[in-house]
């Protein structure tokens, strides 16, 4: 007899007529979990099986783990999903027997899943199978055995596998005949997926067809299939096989010999209902294109096309074609049709193909309005965008897009409380679907997709009450180009931008008085930047599991200018502050280097495609350095830290530089205080599918903000409240004890166009107080000479929790 077990202990406290009711109860509900009360009678509930390798040699069993796995991959039908030996999704499935709605039956659909009985088990097919796979890689002569284990209502399967050495490839012969076919399969040997001592795996045979049948489609073969490839195996070796690849005997005459593209039409005008060929069409570099040149010019298409008459058709040049015309954004649809050409009869080893390119256009003008809603940063409000796009503005699929934007947006917080900022510009962008880069003609030719030139001009004006009013004017062009899917490029020689600051107001006045730099960072100034920004996405590739996505770039600007000037003897002038500059048209240029760096990584937890369960994390690396005719950056491309894509346990740009605080004197403005020249900043995020459309996370950020050179009317201080002399500025030997860090939880609505993001976040640490999470309570901490600061217990923008409102995901 079995030995009696223990009492639970929380059975114990109950009187022993109490403890067999309660035990009683409690092993009814067990039994009820484990379903076994639901199977029905004479009948068993299949719990599963495993899978045993054993070798038939003294010799290891070369890659066991994934052989094991694959057998056991072939394994059907699954058991029901059971925890601890219960299975609460079979009790949810008897809730919903016999009744077609009501709770019962909603709970069954959702949650149930019927008994999986042994009687739906073919051990001989399972068997089957898996001697089926033992064979296609390499194990020949393999034997299986299936050994069932039967409880009283239960019954599982044992299943072991025993194996010979696998059989390795000796040698492999391509054709040998002296034909233009096998000729040009021996050709494509040097990248064989058949390697010589490597196991014989079936798998690796069908691949090897499509390689070769891929590499004979660039080389003409447009009739060819994989399905006229045969490998011959003569496995009469010791353990090993020769492999013989050959041509079958019985292919179609027209599968043998290789094609010759003989006329190619463009039609750029495509509708069902089509009769545009019927027109007489216009000759343009050996093309026939449809139907004139009103909406597209000949040349445009063709430098889209990659499909040459009296060339070799080569699939390659079609799916670049295709690719191309696509990502002009100016087709709904594209298609190629290729048919044997009926006035050119084939010669002895070519034939001849007629190809038509056929593309429905898209409206070629649009008007489209949108309203938008501001909640990311320090104001909040509404805005509007009205966008007219005209998709070939030259008649050369140029795209020309002009956008009218407005906004009206009021400050968040105490110090920003009565601020309003208004917001109008219109800027316009026009993009030529080609690199413009005289003398040379670069086209590109590998890529599939289209580069473009770009040109840029706009103006936007702001008008932010109690503080000032602001002109930006900018003008610029650039290059776009990917060479592959998940790799992008853009280069910017020309960034160029004005910014004038006009009306300020007393408050900032007296900002700007106070603050040194505030006032070199908002001066009327010329920007003349370049900039280089390369970018790698794996998030295109949907199905992989791991993706990382990188972006780096580099910004320089007033280095070409300072060096005409200095080479040209132009002399400096002298600024109110007493720095000695160049300017031009009477006005201090900046001069800076910039470096961003941003690295992101997702990781999905679950191995379904379609899942949202993944661990998302980043990391901000920034840093820009002023010299020669500059002391700051311009304001706005400073770094701020903290608000709804950034720290969010603190408020936009409430965090740093380093351990500086805003004092209560300066409340008011104290957002401007908070920017720096270098940025370190990280977020890490599980986010999980909780309801259709809605989705949970928790997260953790850290990050700040440090100057490049040390600010004395920014002082900042130690944890005790001391002054500790670094004033902003960044040092390595003390940079990572004044991160600021936060963590929270967030809701999300995915509705796959949209995102909103609730989010609620605490500070876990403070970047003044270093490893102390309450921030220091001397009211009185000193200042530079002459001046004392105070500052609340609880400083501006943070507090017990912060709620962040947001549209889109952080990151």
């Amino acid at each position: 007899m079995p030995e009696p077990q223990p009492i639970p202990a929380f059975l114990s406290r109950f009187p022993r007529a109490g403890r067999r009711l309660a035990a009683g109860l409690l092993l009814a509900g067990l039994a009820g979990c484990s379903g076994l009360k639901f199977i029905p009678d004479n009948a068993r509930l299949y719990t599963g099986s495993t899978v045993t390798l054993k070798s038939a040699t003294d010799t290891p069993i070369p890659n066991e783990a994934a052989v094991q796995t694959e057998l056991t991959n072939v394994i059907s039908p699954q058991p029901n999903a059971s925890i601890l030996g219960m299975r609460p999704k079979l009790y949810f499935w008897h809730m919903g027997v016999g009744k077609k709605k009501g709770l019962g039956h909603w709970l069954a659909n959702k949650y149930g899943e019927a008994p999986v009985l042994f009687s739906a088990v073919d051990t001989a097919r399972v068997a089957g199978l898996m001697l089926n796979r033992l064979n296609n890689d390499g194990f020949f002569k393999p034997e299986v055995r299936s050994n069932i284990k039967l409880e009283e209502r239960t019954a599982s399967v044992d299943y072991q596998a025993r194996v010979n050495r696998p059989y390795l490839i000796k040698e492999i012969f391509f054709p040998e005949r002296d034909t233009l076919l096998d000729r040009d399969i021996r050709a494509t040997q040097a990248g064989t997926l058949l390697k010589v001592g490597e196991p014989y795996n079936l798998q690796t045979f069908v691949n090897e067809r499509l390689r070769i049948d891929a590499a004979l489609k660039n080389r003409g073969y447009y009739y060819f299939a994989p399905d006229y490839l045969l490998f011959q195996v003569d496995s009469t070796l010791d353990n090993q096989v020769n492999v013989y690849l050959k041509v079958k005997a019985s292919i179609p005459a027209k599968a043998a010999q290789p094609y010759v593209l003989n006329r190619v039409t463009l039609d750029t005008d495509y509708t069902l209902q089509d009769t545009t060929m019927n027109e007489t069409p216009i000759r343009y570099r050996g093309y026939r294109y449809y139907p004139d040149e009103s909406m597209f010019k000949a040349k445009a298409i063709a430098n889209a096309t990659f499909l040459y008459p009296d060339s070799l058709y080569r699939r390659r040049r079609s799916d670049q074609t295709l690719s191309r015309l696509m990502s002009l954004g100016t087709f709904r649809f594209v298609d190629i049709q290729f048919r044997p050409a009926r006035n050119k009869p084939d010669s002895l080893q070519y034939g001849f193909l007629n190809s038509v390119v056929r593309m429905t256009q898209v409206p070629k003008k649009s008007l489209r309005a949108e309203v938008q809603m501001n909640v990311s940063n320090l104001f909040v409000g509404p805005g509007v965008v009205v966008q007219y796009r005209n998709r070939s503005a030259l008649r050369g699929a140029e795209q020309l897009l002009i956008n009218a934007k407005a906004s009206v947006e009021t400050g968040q917080g105490d110090a920003l409380s009565g601020v309003t900022s208004t917001q109008y510009g219109i800027d316009a962008q026009l993009l030529v679907p080609r690199l413009i880069t005289p003398p040379f003609d670069i086209r590109l030719r590998n890529s599939d997709f289209q580069p473009r030139t770009f040109f840029e001009l706009g103006v936007k004006y702001v008008d932010r009450t109690k503080y000032f009013t602001q002109q930006v004017f900018n003008a610029g062009y650039g290059y776009t180009w990917k060479t592959k899917l998940t790799n992008e490029q853009r280069l910017q020689p020309i960034d160029l931008q004005y910014v004038r600051l006009s009306n300020i107001q007393p408050v900032f006045e007296n900002l700007l008085n106070e603050r040194p730099f505030l006032r070199q960072s908002f001066r009327q100034q010329f920007i003349l930047g370049s900039s280089y920004t390369y970018t790698y996405n794996q998030q295109v590739l949907e199905q992989r599991r791991n993706q990382i996505y990188f972006s780096g770039g580099v910004e320089l600007s007033g280095n070409l200018a300072y060096l005409l000037k200095n080479l040209g003897g132009d002399a400096k002038e002298t600024t109110e502050d007493g720095q000695q500059v160049y300017k031009i048209a009477n006005q201090q240029f900046s001069q800076y280097s910039k470096l961003n760096l941003e690295l992101r990584n997702y990781y999905r937890t679950s191995s379904n495609p379609t899942s949202g369960n993944k661990i998302a994390g980043r990391l901000l690396i920034g840093a820009g350095l002023p010299y020669l005719n500059s002391r700051v950056l311009p304001y706005f491309k400073q770094y701020g830290i903290g608000g709804p894509n950034s720290v969010r346990a603190f408020a936009a740009r409430g965090v740093g530089p380093g351990t500086y605080r805003v004092p209560n004197e300066n409340s008011n403005g104290g957002f401007y205080d908070q920017v720096g020249d270098i940025r370190l900043e990280g977020n890490l995020e599980y986010r999980h599918d909780l309801f259709p459309y809605v989705k949970g996370a928790v997260f953790i950020d850290a990050g700040n903000i440090w100057l490049v050179n040390a600010d004395a009317s920014r002082a900042t201080f130690d944890s005790s409240g001391k002054p500790d002399g670094l004033n902003g500025q960044f040092q390595f030997n003390s940079f990572f004890k004044e991160l600021a860090v936060g963590a929270g939880v967030g809701i999300r609505i995915d509705v796959q166009f949209f995102v909103i993001r609730l989010d609620a976040a605490v500070p876990i640490r403070y970047p003044y107080a270093n490893t102390a999470i309450q921030p220091p309570v001397d009211p009185t901490i000193p200042a530079p000479p002459g001046k004392v600061f105070t500052f609340d217990e609880s400083p501006t923008g943070i507090g017990a929790y912060r709620l962040n409102i947001g549209i889109g995901y952080p990151f």
